[in-house]
């Protein structure tokens, strides 16, 4: 009889700052980052306390997913590009018998140049007997847009603050090559808006990589520096590209734009992370439940 399990998939991040040169090859897929990049990274990740919560948040949804499936179907967690590896997670679930593993990238918007890249990572680690099936795009799933609408909700945007809703960039040549990334995106913050009562608000990308070719836009510190000109003093910035806290948004929000908004005369806060938000946990489980056919 077949087992089945789940495998939830994020990026990863170095344990220490000692680790992260060695987390910036695997991230660069073996090329060595030069020394100012790897002194940038920990710079970053020293002003949030000098390491990224995503492991821990991601293994805090893994737990929270496990208690809403029962003990029939284990849950575990796999990154890409560092410990737990998507690969070790898997030979653990195929250990404990199962036969059947859903995996599920944690990230909203398919794009070929990410979430792509976390599929094929766990159908190549699949050993024989074991089947790895991937989740689809979960963008404008209700209960997504209802979790990311809770969490506007208890912002409690005023009337004066601009909403800017935001995701990772990409490079143009990905979007121009037909990746729907750009398009699921508008379609979540647009069923976000409209759960959460916005009317009008903003799109803007994030996170752009350091390499020398265009990245989409607008960007958000660029964005914030054009509304700001026109009169706007108070940004609500709200990450729909992602589900929990980590440097992207600790820093690239908490640190970085909002260092840009105050050097343009305003000011910027954020909407909390989905992070283990039970009506999120509670998408993941409809998830697995229609993958597997698995009844409570």
């Amino acid at each position: 009889m077949a087992m089945n399990a789940v495998l939830l998939m994020a990026h990863g991040t170095p344990d220490t700052l000692d680790e992260m040169a060695e987390y910036l090859t695997i991230v660069r897929g073996g090329h060595p980052p030069s020394a100012a990049l790897v002194e940038e990274l920990r710079r970053n990740y020293a002003a949030i306390g000098g390491r990224s919560p995503l492991t821990e948040l991601t293994q805090a949804q893994g737990a929270a997913l496990q208690a809403r499936l029962g003990p029939a179907v284990p849950v575990a967690v796999g990154m890409r590009n560092w410990r737990p590896y998507i690969g070790d997670a898997i030979a653990g679930l195929a250990a404990r018998g199962a036969t059947r593993i859903v995996s599920i990238p944690l990230a909203p918007q398919f794009s070929t140049l990410s979430v792509q890249k976390y599929v094929d990572a766990a159908t190549r680690a699949a050993p024989s007997g074991v089947s790895v099936e991937a989740v689809g795009s979960f963008h404008d799933h209700p209960l997504l847009l209802d979790a990311f609408a809770e969490r506007v909700r208890a912002a409690q945007p005023q009337p004066d603050e601009r909403v800017i809703f935001t995701a990772h960039a990409l490079p143009v040549r990905v979007v121009e090559a037909g990746d729907v990334y750009p398009r699921e995106f508008a379609a979540t913050a647009r069923g976000v808006a409209e759960r959460a009562g916005i009317a009008a608000y903003d799109t803007a990308f994030q996170s752009a990589g350091r390499t020398p070719e265009p990245w989409i836009g607008p960007a958000l510190d660029e964005l914030i520096a054009v509304r700001a000109s026109e009169g706007v003093r108070r940004f609500l910035v709200v990450p729909v590209g992602f589900v929990c806290d980590h440097t992207e948004i600790l820093f690239d929000i908490d640190v970085q734009a909002a260092r840009a908004a105050r050097e343009a005369g305003a000011s910027l806060r954020r909407t909390g992370s989905l992070n283990a938000s039970p009506t999120f946990i509670a998408m993941l489980e409809g998830l697995v439940r229609e993958a597997t056919g698995f009844e409570p």
